[in-house]
């Protein structure tokens, strides 16, 4: 790809996302880890009804790492179909190692396996990938060596990539400024999702890196914890779990602050922050039950679709403060 080329996509790429509110979803499931079909059918007409920007699909919310491969498609068919209208649909894109196999085996899986997801994801119609941190190499005396190797050949597929920092505790990888300076220079890479959780200096660097060397690039928020503040320190889109519930006020969220409407979006950057505070809270993995659950709650999917495939659950009184919250926020 040529210098020109990168940068026309990159550019489009912005272009597309600049504003927008992309809402990682999770999978609406029965008590048997099924997919709840009437309920995924529910959800992505709620969600395509929205100003959303598209959506991200096998991300972290949607356990994309943990569905067996049928499933894995019909849910990307499912968003693909209800976003035609030119809206994005970014894959998540990885693998997870298989602690089974000796080191060898491993290795050469986990490499297959992302081959295998991302090649299924350009099958079904994603316009991009979100390229999952390949913890397989975490600590490894050439991490950051094999981490750009890996994100090198997702590139060679053509479409662009959406580099992911995700805090160690939930699975990711603590990128050096090094590494992270040398996968912002590859040509496909044409965004970067920050989600620390609660290092804010990790991303003012980041934001502070992007603008001093590679300012083409689209800086992400990820930060469900500090939307706001995050997007005032250069995030131009939020691709956020937490947007897969309660979309509205946080699509509304983002239009202000892009329309320089400075009041309502300290208002309503307060009102998401409350938010967060019960949704993101700890065990922070569960927050993708607790959204399910605002789902239900908003009437959008039923009661019996509010499944986590890892099994997680929440108490009737956690459902309460939910509701309560919601309540108290005006969005129910």
């Amino acid at each position: 790809m040529t210098t020109c080329d990168a940068g026309a996509m990159r550019r489009s790429f912005r272009e597309r996302i600049h504003g927008k509110l992309l809402p990682a979803v999770p999978v609406p499931m029965t008590a048997d880890y099924a997919i709840h079909r009437k309920a995924q059918d529910a959800y992505v007409r709620y969600m395509s009804s929205h100003q959303v920007g598209g959506v991200a699909v096998w991300a972290h919310t949607g356990r994309g790492l943990h569905l067996e491969r049928d499933t894995r498609m019909e849910i990307m068919k499912s968003w693909r179909d209800g976003f035609s209208d030119g809206r994005l649909v970014i894959a998540g894109v990885g693998a997870l190692p298989d602690a089974t196999l000796p080191e060898d085996k491993r290795l050469s899986k986990f490499q297959d396996d992302t081959v295998r997801m991302a090649e299924d994801a350009l099958e079904a119609g994603a316009d991009a990938f979100l390229v999952y941190a390949p913890v397989i190499y975490r600590d490894r005396p050439d991490q950051d060596e094999l981490v750009a190797d890996y994100h090198r050949r997702l590139a060679q597929y053509g479409v662009p990539l959406v580099l992911f920092y995700l805090y160690r505790g939930a699975g990711g990888i603590s990128y050096s400024h090094e590494l992270l300076d040398a996968l912002m220079s590859i040509p496909q890479a044409c965004a970067i999702k920050l989600a620390t959780l609660d290092s804010v200096t990790t991303y003012q660097d980041v934001a502070r890196a992007i603008n001093e060397k590679h300012p083409d690039l689209s800086l992400i928020t990820g930060e469900d914890r500090m939307v706001g503040y995050t997007l005032m320190r250069g995030g131009v889109s939020a691709l956020i779990g937490m947007g897969s519930a309660c979309t509205k006020p946080q699509v509304d969220l983002l239009n202000h602050w892009f329309s320089g409407n400075a009041a309502a979006f300290l208002d309503l950057s307060s009102k998401v922050d409350d938010f967060s505070e019960v949704t993101f809270a700890k065990p922070m993995d569960w927050y993708i039950i607790r959204q399910l659950w605002c789902l239900v709650l908003e009437g959008v999917i039923p009661e019996d679709a509010a499944h986590d495939v890892l099994g997680r659950t929440i108490s009737r009184d956690e459902v309460r403060l939910l509701e309560a919250t919601m309540k108290r926020l005006g969005w129910l």
